[in-house]
């Protein structure tokens, strides 16, 4: 059985090194390779997706890049099979094309052997994702999650602010009207709820929180 498959990235000499790589894999044929994601998109309306087996596609592209191009290939032709090949690994990107179902994610300084046994992977109808993906997409997850926990009350973000701009512990309950003890139990409450070990941690949170915009 023959596996179609087609490849997108606007590197030329990445998708000269894949040709090279799959010539050791003779189930595998290259139907088109591809720019950007625009040029895929116009070949799969023209003449559908139903021989293609695998979409590889790089992340960072002109006109459109991979993220887009794995949604709309996803929304469309849903039977198609996308593995992303990219030097970026973010998690937060890798969040976003799992939300869109891709089917696995290699960077791209892998092992030849290892980019060959993700394509077969795939293809068989399995996901796959490199370790070193598997780890950014966790931490990623976790420093989310771990952001989403921190609830402050509009009291402790008054206090936070007016910390982060310089006011002493006086000043501060001058401005809000309690007494010096209360603004210091906040400050105490504070520094453990953010988890932070000094005043110039609660102003880095209070800078990342959007505080002093205004």
């Amino acid at each position: 059985m023959k596996y179609n498959l087609i490849i997108a990235d606007d590197h030329k000499m990445f998708i000269d090194g894949l040709l090279s790589i799959l010539k050791d894999a003779p189930e595998f044929s290259v139907t088109l390779t591809a720019k950007n994601g625009a040029q895929v998109v116009k070949y799969l309306s023209i003449n559908s997706a139903d021989d293609i087996h695998l979409l590889i596609t790089d992340l960072t592209m002109p006109e459109m890049d991979g993220i887009e191009l794995n949604r709309i290939v996803k929304e469309k032709y849903p039977k198609l099979k996308t593995l992303v090949v990219s030097m970026h690994i973010d998690g937060g990107m890798i969040d976003k094309l799992i939300r869109n179902n891709v089917d696995g994610y290699v960077p791209k300084n892998a092992e030849k052997e290892e980019l060959v046994s993700a394509i077969r992977t795939i293809i068989k109808g399995e996901k796959y994702f490199s370790k070193e993906i598997k780890q950014a997409y966790t931490d990623a997850m976790f420093e989310e999650k771990k952001n989403k926990e921190i609830v402050l009350t509009s009291r402790e973000k008054e206090v936070l602010k007016l910390i982060a701009e310089e006011n002493t512990t006086q000043e501060i309950a001058d401005i809000l009207f309690l007494s010096k003890h209360t603004i210091e139990s906040y400050r105490k409450n504070l520094i453990s709820k953010l988890q932070v070990k000094n005043l110039a941690g609660l102003t880095k949170h209070a800078i990342k929180m959007g505080l002093l915009e205004n």
